[in-house]
């Protein structure tokens, strides 16, 4: 391999290396590879030792200039475009427990193989579902153990300790069509084949329960809240989180949020209990 080229953002050095690793494979006649960065994802994973010292650019030549022309120059008038829509294309893949799934079909991988070769999305998704019943056994505990932020963050952790890590879920998010949806959306279609809902869907639902659950002030934090797991993902219901919200709700009086909302453990209690709603089954009609 002579060529290296990055067109997509990586996340992870381990990848980063991984990739370029490919390119110092050596064959008869090969003494050098080209890296082709169009996302300067080197700027993200400098690495002195690693690298080695950079090595100045040969100098090119610069094309003569071309001789002035008598001729006007020709205008070509360019091709009517189509007008039919592009469709996405998708491929159905069916796993082990006979249910189909369907994914974009992409042209170019996103995923590696912890050994460095490149995996197909259908093989991430058929080696996730092999994964997933070490961490859970059905969806009544998956829907239990992402319900809390404490059991969400032990989860994640277990997962990218083999092979599957957050970036790793988010190119999944594409990859089925769910990129508005909840990392949980991607964990139960590829364990169970339910259909994803939107975080927006997911919000409302859980606003009309917090609405019966909480006080007027409370749920105007949650709604608050909401807005952001609706616009940014699940990462913004991380514990982690909560001081910076109620920094940017209450305009970094801590003073106010108390006043408001109660001790910050019953604050705790308020961020962490109202999550359950988001992913609980709605009520049978």
């Amino acid at each position: 391999m002579r060529h290296i080229v990055l067109m997509r953002i990586i996340l992870s050095i381990i990848e980063f290396k991984q990739i370029i690793g490919r390119g110092t494979r050596p064959y008869d006649g090969k003494d050098y590879f080209t890296i082709h960065d169009f996302v300067k994802a080197h700027h993200h994973f400098s690495d002195p030792e690693w690298d080695g010292e950079p090595i100045e650019p040969e100098a090119i030549a610069a094309y003569p200039a071309a001789p002035p022309s008598s001729e006007p120059p020709q205008v070509h008038e360019p091709a009517a475009a189509d007008d039919t829509p592009l469709r996405s294309q998708r491929i159905r893949v069916t796993l082990a427990d006979g249910k189909a799934r369907k994914i974009q079909h992409m042209t170019m991988t996103s995923f590696w193989h912890p050994d460095g070769t490149p995996m197909s999305a259908q093989h991430f998704m058929e080696a996730l579902f092999g994964r997933l019943p070490e961490f859970f056994s059905d969806e009544d505990e998956l829907r239990t153990l992402w319900s809390a932020p404490d059991t969400r963050r032990k989860l994640l952790e277990g997962l990218a300790e083999k092979g599957f890590g957050k970036e790793h879920l988010t190119e999944m998010q594409k990859i089925i069509a769910a990129e508005k949806s909840d990392l949980f959306d991607v964990l139960a279609y590829v364990a169970y084949a339910l259909a994803p809902l939107t975080r927006e869907e997911r919000a409302a639902r859980a606003m009309a329960l917090v609405n019966t659950h909480f006080n007027n002030k409370q749920q105007v934090f949650l709604d608050f809240v909401l807005s952001h797991y609706v616009s940014i993902g699940v990462e913004e219901l991380d514990q982690a989180k909560l001081t910076p919200l109620l920094r940017l709700k209450y305009h970094d009086s801590m003073a106010d949020a108390v006043a408001d909302l109660g001790r910050p453990d019953e604050i705790g209690r308020v961020f962490a209990g109202f999550q359950k709603y988001l992913y609980q089954l709605p009520a049978a009609a």
